[in-house]
């Protein structure tokens, strides 16, 4: 009978043959073999060499051909591995030594790209591009275009020429990386399809840091959750397109959440032309311009549960002019806002707690020290079906400011607590001039499209 002992002791003899029998075998195997073995591809057993001051590029690009063909891992041990004008093969998944596993761009074109793969994962590395210039037709030191799966993890990315990581047409996610010191954008996104990015730090980038665009305005679905994003510059310029944290641009559906964004040329989080959209529970300190922008053509946007410290303007949801319409801004902390911003300021000017105009509710909001408006209701005729209630509105210069040009819609004024305002608590105006006493005093004052009610002044 085969008993538990006998059972063991056979199994620890096969044990030591096969390992005998290994050891033997592979001695005798080339390198990718031996690789294969240890479930991935060593770059040194094919001939990388961690720290040669020569560029590897020839003997990189065979590797990632030899790994893709076999469908295999790579695992580039600590060093560094000067490389340039890498065309990655349709399957690629390379790992390193975090922090210690350095690909080094060595000029003259672009550092990695790939066209039409169908998975890439990057995990565990530094892409450095040391500052050094790149091709025109390179958007960015990771040129990654069409990429059925895409994984970038625990990387980072650093001293790019043009946008630290460039995506057209991706699908997967970017998680955990640090992506620092880009010419242009940190992560560039276009035209993406299901895309996550999460948990990413972003900072010190030229012209932006997270942005995520469409060539026409459709669904796209990307998330960008839990990302810290800082010190963003506007050094090409403009009166908004460029100094956001992250910007969403005619992407339908993004989800944009939990994001710590500050000391940004312009908006912390800016959205043009992107409907169904949610910005929700982000920390937005020190923007230089409107702080959360939600404008132009869209339909359809929630914007909550953010705190806003520092900024010209708090929260905007504007642009009922070119069809910017349906939102719901609730719970949002606004404070601390400026009448400074990085352009002289079109009329009324800067510094506005909350701003909306269509087909919009305003409700729970905390605005503190607003110079110019707590809140601003409407631009000339731009006013159609706004709720404000149950906000509470304290320091401004004026509390609320609502439109009473000819053509406006309804608003509905009602429950709000409005304390330590200079030039009245409700007042009505054409365009940026004040056109009435103080409507909290005397309700709506005879205007039929405004009810003005049961609001508190102190």
């Amino acid at each position: 009978m085969l008993n538990r002992r006998k059972f063991l002791a056979g199994t620890a003899g096969f044990a030591v043959i096969g390992l005998s029998l290994g050891k033997t075998a592979a001695a005798n195997l080339p390198g990718i073999e031996k690789a294969s073995m240890r479930g991935s591809i060593n770059a040194t057993d094919l001939g990388m060499q961690p720290g040669a001051l020569d560029d590897q590029s020839k003997a990189f690009a065979k590797l990632l051909r030899n790994a893709s063909d076999r469908d295999m891992p790579v695992f580039l041990p600590p060093g560094t591995y000067v490389v340039s004008n890498l065309s990655l093969p349709g399957r690629v998944r390379l790992s390193g030594v975090p922090g210690a596993t350095r690909i080094v761009y060595g000029g003259n074109g672009h550092l990695f790209m790939a066209e039409q793969a169908d998975h890439v994962e990057f995990s565990g590395l530094v892409f450095d591009g040391t500052n050094r210039s790149m091709g025109d037709y390179a958007q960015g030191l990771l040129d990654l275009r069409r990429v059925g799966h895409l994984v970038v993890d625990n990387c980072q990315i650093t001293g790019s020429g043009k946008s630290g990581l460039a995506l057209e047409r991706a699908s997967g996610r970017v998680e955990r990386s640090e992506i620092s010191g880009a010419a242009d954008a940190g992560i560039y996104s276009v035209e993406a399809g299901g895309l996550e990015i999460t948990g990413n730090r972003v900072s010190d980038c030229a012209n932006g840091g997270i942005l995520v665009h469409r060539w026409q305005a459709a669904e796209d679905g990307t998330m960008v959750t839990g990302n810290r994003i800082e010190r963003i510059q506007a050094r090409s310029g403009g009166t908004g397109q460029n100094g956001n944290g992250i910007n969403a641009f005619r992407a339908g559906n993004v989800v944009i959440s939990g994001n710590v964004v500050s000391d940004c040329a312009f908006s912390a989080i800016r959205a043009n032309s992107s409907s169904n959209l949610q910005i929700t529970g982000n920390t937005c300190s020190r923007s230089g311009e409107t702080a959360v922008y939600s404008e132009f053509s869209f339909e359809g946007a929630i914007i909550s549960n953010n705190i806003v410290n520092g900024a010209a303007n708090g929260i905007s949801i504007v642009n009922f002019n070119e069809g910017g319409r349906m939102g719901v801004c609730s719970g949002n902390i606004v404070r601390n806002l400026s009448t400074s911003g990085p352009y002289p300021a079109d009329p009324p000017g800067f510094g506005v707690g909350i701003s909306v105009e269509a087909d919009t509710t305003v409700s729970g909001n905390v605005i503190e020290n607003a110079p110019l408006y707590g809140m601003q209701i409407g631009w000339g005729p731009y006013l159609r079906n706004v709720v404000a209630t149950g906000n509470i509105i304290r320091k401004a210069g004026t509390g609320i400011v609502v439109t009473v040009v000819e053509g406006a819609g309804t608003a509905v004024i009602s429950d709000n607590v409005i304390d330590g305002v200079q030039n009245g608590a409700v007042i009505g105006q054409r365009w940026a001039q004040p056109a009435t006493a103080d409507l909290a005093a005397s309700d709506n004052a005879g205007y039929a499209h405004l009810t003005v009610e049961r609001n508190r002044v102190s």
